[in-house]
């Protein structure tokens, strides 16, 4: 409720600044002025994770399609590393004009606050929300070739095995749902830090780690492609692009229910036009039907939404998280 109030309040005391240097009329004006003429140069989206992933393909899908008719490109920039810490912080320092997008995955926006001990941005304080993209559920794969075929499977063998189980992550969302899951079942599995989701599906394809859970838009393919094993789904539902995949309650592991989101955001003082425009043209191309139709493909539902919208999703999830990691008492020094 604190952080819902704090950004309500400086809300509030952006929009009475902004009166007090313009009258409401010439406000109005160059508001419009401002939605009118942008963009007027190229847009940079920056990712926090190595090409290939989840968030990558959605920033590539959806900002190929943005401002189409405005003769202006629309770059997607990654910036990996630290758990999409470098690429957020590096977004909530740029200037406020709308040329620089961050996609603000769960992890980056609403996990990192609730396991970092110390972080160098607040969501709510630093950015604006602009619009949702989309929301996934994540999946718990492993090697396809190897002997485990199921969640039961794997939880005898990393309790037989303790000193072969081990797990893939590349940031705090994967590894607070894995260590969600371990509580759940006592099994224990040593965590293995990696860049992107990508690179941590290819450590389980090439034997170095047991399993890994990962978003469906990255893993979708690799499933598909019988690289890796899908075992269950960290959701209340199947999925119905695998719809012989069980839940993970099906698969006898009851509360490790972790459906994330990634969307677009900016730095704090955008101006609410530019905020405005953005947020009306994501809901144009995520509405497209061949957009719709790829993120099916990719086991993801297309979630466009206001900036009011995406503000409160994410302090209900902040709120979410940071009970989840007290109740397992998950904290990560950076």
């Amino acid at each position: 409720m604190l952080r819902k109030r704090t950004a309500h309040i400086m809300r509030r005391l952006a929009i009475a600044l902004s009166i007090l240097v313009l009258p409401p009329f010439h406000l109005g004006h160059a508001q419009e002025d401002l939605a009118k003429d942008y963009p007027k140069r190229p847009i940079r989206i920056i990712v926090g994770f190595t090409a290939g992933g989840g968030n990558d393909i959605l920033a590539r899908l959806v900002g190929q399609r943005m401002f189409e008719n405005s003769g202006q490109p629309v770059i997607v920039e990654n910036k990996p590393g630290a758990g999409a810490i470098i690429a957020t912080d590096y977004v909530a320092r740029s200037a406020a004009d709308g040329y620089t997008l961050l996609v603000g995955a769960s992890g980056a926006i609403a996990i990192n606050p609730a396991v970092y001990t110390k972080l160098s941005y607040a969501p709510l304080r630093d950015f604006m929300p602009v619009s949702l993209i989309a929301s996934f559920p994540l999946i718990l794969v492993v090697k396809a070739s190897g002997p485990i075929n199921s969640v039961g499977e794997l939880i005898a063998y990393a309790k037989e095995n303790p000193n072969k189980s081990n797990y893939a992550s590349s940031s705090a969302t994967f590894q607070l749902a894995t260590e969600l899951f371990k509580m759940k079942t006592g099994m224990p599995a040593e965590h293995i830090a990696y860049r992107g989701v990508g690179d941590s599906l290819v450590s389980i394809i090439s034997g170095n780690a047991l399993f890994t859970i990962a978003d469906t838009a990255t893993a979708a393919g690799q499933i598909k492609g019988g690289q890796v094993r899908a075992l269950a789904v960290a959701a209340q539902n199947r999925l119905p692009e695998f719809p012989d995949v069980p839940t993970l309650a099906e698969a006898g592991v009851a509360g490790v229910d972790a459906t994330i989101w990634t969307g677009f955001l900016v730095p704090a003082a955008t101006p609410p036009a530019i905020v405005k425009k953005l947020q009306d043209e994501v809901a144009r191309v995520v509405a497209l039907p061949e957009i719709r139709e790829r993120m099916k493909d990719l086991a993801v539902i297309p979630t466009a939404s206001s900036s009011e919208e995406f503000a409160h999703i994410i302090a209900a999830d902040i709120d979410r998280w940071t009970a989840v990691a007290k109740a397992g008492n998950i904290k990560i020094e950076p």
